[in-house]
This record gives structure tokens, C-alpha cells and sequence, in this order.
């Protein structure tokens, strides 16, 4: 194993995949969400950086290779895993990290199965765009429950009708409520959007990949 800068940070996303889920465990909230969104967005932002210098200093190495798509697939599914926990299995989240979970599972097993000859199998542009719309979605979701904890917080002992009051600009906004309370619908919102173009494209490109292999997967194929 070679301890270059893109391996350490491959084993960073690794290491900080769980942690997503156990700041949780261990944290209360907000400062949990807080934790959750810093590592995966660090995480995510290494994704690209590792790839980038390991190509450019000529450093790739069989660990990394190895190493990097497990970390990939660690990061985005406990990432959904916990968001599905956090949405109380809410039809909206679940529905779409369903499809994006079987669709990872499965291009997993049938790289392991292809073996070397999943290498001749290129990766196209809209996977990347995939990959992409994942980990804004995730990053969205989890700034939704940073906005949702601050939102109870500053609606903690008012009746219906004074938040409401407050957010129609009939009252003094003097805690900022107006300005949480459209994060936290924007951020919903936007990052259940965001999920469904992500699932939408994960069935897409995970077709396209079966489509790719199965000429490597007739029983003559090694005739």
C-alpha cells in the first residue's frame, strides 16, 4: 500500500462513510446534522480532488484503485441509509435511495463477476452527472434537517397563529424565523427534486451498463 495524497484521502471518504451515521448516535442535534453535512461534503469534494491529483502527479495505485469506488458506494448508500432513518421512511426519500441502493448494489456484483473485463466498460458522461446530482441531493437534504432543527427552535412555545403572524409579516420577524422557515422548504424541496433526478438517472445509466456487459455475459462468451 503506497501513502500518497490521493490514497489518504480515499481513506478519508472511507473513514468518514460511517461517521455520517454515527454522529447521530453520539451527537445531539443540530450538531449532528452539522458534523454529518462537513464530512460528506468533504468527503464528496475528496471524490473528486483524489481522482484529480492521482491522474495528474502519476500516483494511481492498485489500493487506490481498489479503494476508491468502495468508498464511493460507503459514503452514498450510508448517506442514504441515514437519511431514510432522519425522514421518518418518508415515501419522497425512500422511493428514490430504493432504486439508487439497488442500482449501486447490482453494478457492484456485476463488476465483481465481469472482473478485469469491467475496465473495457467506459464510464459515460451522465454517470458522472449521476454521481453528481447524488451527492448535491444528499448535501441539500442534510442542510434541510440544519434549517428544520432551527425552525422548531424558534417556533418552540408559539401557538399557529403567531408563527403565522410572524411569517405574513404581521409581527416583528426579530429571530430570523422568515428567513429559516423558507431554507428549510427550499432545501426540502430542492433536495427531493434533486433525489428523484438523481434516481432517475442511477436506473438510466445502470441499464446502459447492463445493456454495455451483455455481450461478456452470454454463455458463449468465452468462446
Amino acid at each position: 500500500m503506497i501513502l500518497n495524497l490521493p490514497n489518504i484521502l480515499t481513506i478519508f471518504r472511507m473513514v468518514a462513510a460511517p461517521g455520517i451515521a454515527l454522529v447521530f448516535l453520539f451527537l445531539a442535534r443540530p450538531y449532528a446534522d452539522w458534523a454529518a453535512l462537513l464530512l460528506f461534503a468533504g468527503a464528496s469534494v475528496t471524490d473528486w480532488v483524489d481522482g484529480y491529483l492521482a491522474r495528474k502527479w502519476e500516483q494511481t495505485s492498485r489500493f487506490g484503485t481498489m479503494l476508491d469506488p468502495i468508498a464511493d458506494k460507503a459514503i452514498v448508500v450510508i448517506a442514504l441509509a441515514t437519511l431514510c432513518a432522519l425522514f421518518g421512511m418518508t415515501f419522497w426519500v425512500v422511493f428514490p435511495a430504493t432504486f439508487i441502493l439497488l442500482r449501486e448494489v447490482f453494478v457492484s456484483g456485476l463488476r465483481e463477476f465481469l472482473g478485469t473485463t469491467a475496465g473495457l466498460l467506459k464510464v459515460t458522461k451522465l454517470a458522472k452527472w449521476k454521481t453528481t446530482a447524488q451527492m448535491v441531493a444528499i448535501v441539500v437534504l442534510i442542510v434541510y434537517g440544519v434549517f428544520s432543527h432551527y425552525v422548531g427552535m424558534g417556533t418552540f412555545g408559539m401557538d399557529g397563529a403567531m408563527v403565522d403572524d410572524i411569517l405574513a409579516g404581521r409581527v416583528e420577524d426579530t429571530s430570523g424565523l422568515g428567513w429559516k422557515f423558507r431554507g428549510m422548504v427550499a432545501s426540502y424541496w430542492g433536495g427531493i427534486a434533486l433525489l428523484w433526478v438523481a434516481a432517475a438517472l442511477t436506473v438510466i445509466t445502470g441499464a446502459d451498463y447492463l445493456r454495455k456487459a451483455m455481450p461478456f455475459l452470454r454463455e458463449d462468451a468465452h468462446d
